[in-house]
């Protein structure tokens, strides 16, 4: 049958044929040719419930050769789109069949069903759309060669071709539709092709764009971001480039504020590089992008913005509130943060926010974590630098040691439980241990006559020292433990006391343990194995000082650093 003119709109003939369906399904076309032969040809344009007619139905099930054969009847079954506004060659695409669809669109072309090709389903997308978003590169070059005016098209998500292949990465069909005049390249939720080549990080797409369509680089999407900042948001430092590095976004933040509220170092040297006066004081929120990186907690940024020498102005500049970034990092209780911006020389201490505080009182607001390492640093380090706040950091700490007190005089009860509850599981620990070693001497009893049962190294130095430090170990840690029985559980005073006197009993047992062991072994050892017994002695002296030293370590290397500037009063309180 000869073609017919295009149409888009679904077939009303008539119900498919079970016969012809049969061969569609299976891809007989000698059953469908019978079929048509015995029947009106018009049986072809018959369709199923859901529209879709002999084409459809074997174009699903990739039966080229029927495809053709039914074609060679009749050129109109092109055009047929059932209910779902699918012709058969988006049903090709959709469900795959590239070498099909290759082949319905060259009969479309050679027909000219032009609307077939363009033809755009429910959804508003056509044969182009679909090709590159399944990833059918070949397909969807032949497409475009097709037919250019696909580039235009859609759908109802606000998608261009354009737009599905920047976010997919396809450089060449990219620049296929790039060069197509009036081509789309608008995307969903407001973004655009460059906003997708900035999210993938294609610095050749992108770069295309903006020397192409530099209208793009300025567009903003639903949340109000240019593709430069979502560059910045994202770290992508290829995609930065000259000229757009000065534009902020629809709520007025620049792109160097961004960089630092992600902490981006290499996108921030990009952009002073390419733009030295960039903006940095974001107007809206009252900040620069040094408050952010340090409220942000991105030191290294902090270090870039105070090594940078267009961007060291900003170490005293205050936000709306009067605050500097010391202010800020003080507030935080960091003190690399703290230690960062003292060690410039332009940093200034006694700047005063609107409420006359100086950034040692942002401490008051962190009171609860007086006992902390950070809290004591930063009033350290603050003192060191600026001793003329004497005063400040005298009246800040006694505030801070009256708020303590009280909070442990609300929960003596609750603190002495868990002091007297860990002290006296390792006091009885300690007190099994050498009450069992006491019955179980180094060396063994003597069984012979006038001595039986006599222990055999009783005369031994080493043997006397152990059984004098087990009998220590043992009578301290018991001590502990009873005292932890009539501990008085609503008394701070007492809880104090208990703390103060059980540690250095605790400190004594576990010396007294160590040597017992150390001793002990000397005696069996020595005679045979001097060298041995030596080092084992030796450890056992050691451990407690390497104990001390691995408890303490940073409080130790908090006062070497902070040498005569340090105290542990706050540190050391229940």
């Amino acid at each position: 049958m000869a073609a017919g003119t295009s149409s888009s709109t679904s077939n009303s003939t008539g119900a498919l044929d079970q016969r012809l369906l049969e061969a569609a399904k299976s891809g007989d076309s000698m059953l469908m040719k019978e079929v048509v032969a015995a029947m009106n040809p018009s049986i072809l344009l018959g369709t199923t419930p859901q529209g879709n007619t002999c084409l459809h139905i074997s174009t699903i099930s990739g039966h080229e050769e029927f495809c053709k054969d039914v074609l060679m009847l009749d050129n109109s079954l092109l055009a047929i789109a059932n209910s779902h506004g699918e012709t058969p060659l988006l049903t090709a695409v959709t469900n795959g069949r590239t070498a099909l669809a290759s082949v319905l669109l060259k009969r479309c072309c050679e027909v000219g069903f032009t609307e077939a090709i363009l033809k755009q389903d429910q959804y508003e997308c056509n044969a182009l759309h679909y090709a590159i978003r399944n990833g059918h590169k070949d397909l969807a070059l032949e497409l475009i060669a097709a037919e250019p005016g696909l580039s235009q098209g859609v759908n109802k998500y606000g998608e261009s071709p354009m737009f599905i292949a920047a976010m997919r990465d396809f450089t060449d069909i990219f620049r296929k539709l790039l060069g197509i005049p009036g081509s789309a390249h608008v995307g969903c939720y407001g973004y655009n092709a460059l906003h997708a080549a900035v999210r993938n990080g294609n610095p050749v797409i992108a770069k295309e764009l903006v020397e192409e369509r530099p209208e793009l680089a300025r567009e903003f999407n639903c949340h109000n971001n240019t593709p430069m900042h979502l560059a910045v948001l994202w770290g992508k430092t290829d995609s930065i480039y000259l000229g757009y590095a000065l534009s902020n976004n629809k709520d007025g933040c620049p792109l160097l504020n961004s960089a630092a509220y992600r902490g981006y170092v290499s996108v921030a040297r990009e952009l002073v590089h390419h733009c030295p006066d960039a903006p940095y004081f974001f107007a809206t929120a009252g900040r620069s992008c040094l408050h952010i990186a340090v409220s942000e907690g991105h030191l290294e940024f902090v270090k870039f913005i105070l090594e940078s020498p267009y961007l060291r102005k900003l170490v005293n500049m205050r936000d709306d509130d009067g605050n500097t970034a010391l202010h800020y990092a003080v507030k935080k209780c960091d003190p690399r943060m703290v230690a960062a911006l003292l060690s410039h020389q332009d940093t200034d201490v006694t700047v005063l926010n609107e409420v006359g505080g100086e950034a040692a009182w942002e401490l008051e607001g962190a009171t609860d974590y007086a006992k902390t390492l950070n809290w004591n640093e930063v009033l350290m380090l603050l003192f060191k630098v600026d001793p003329q706040s004497a005063m400040s950091v005298y009246i800040l700490h006694k505030m801070a040691k009256d708020k303590l007190n009280k909070l442990s005089m609300k929960d003596a009860k609750s603190l002495t439980q868990t002091y007297t509850s860990n002290t006296s599981l390792v006091a009885i620990l300690i007190a099994t241990i050498t009450f069992a070693a006491a019955f179980t001497l180094p060396g063994g009893y003597s069984s012979h006559a006038g001595n039986l049962g006599f222990p055999i190294m009783a005369r031994k130095f080493a043997f006397q020292s152990f059984l004098i430090a087990d009998t220590l170990a043992m009578f301290s840690s018991l001590a502990v433990a009873f005292i932890c029985i009539i501990a008085r559980w609503e008394d701070l005073q007492f809880l104090l006391h208990y703390r103060s006197f059980t540690k250095k009993l605790m400190w004594f047992a576990y010396m007294a343990t160590n040597v017992a062991f150390a001793t002990g072994l000397y005696t069996v050892l020595a005679p045979r194995l001097l060298w041995l017994a030596i080092g084992i002695c030796l450890l056992s002296v050691l451990l407690p000082a390497i104990t001390k030293l691995l408890g303490e370590w940073p409080v130790l290397k908090l006062r070497f650093r902070l040498g005569k500037t340090f105290n542990s009063d706050l540190l050391n309180m229940v």
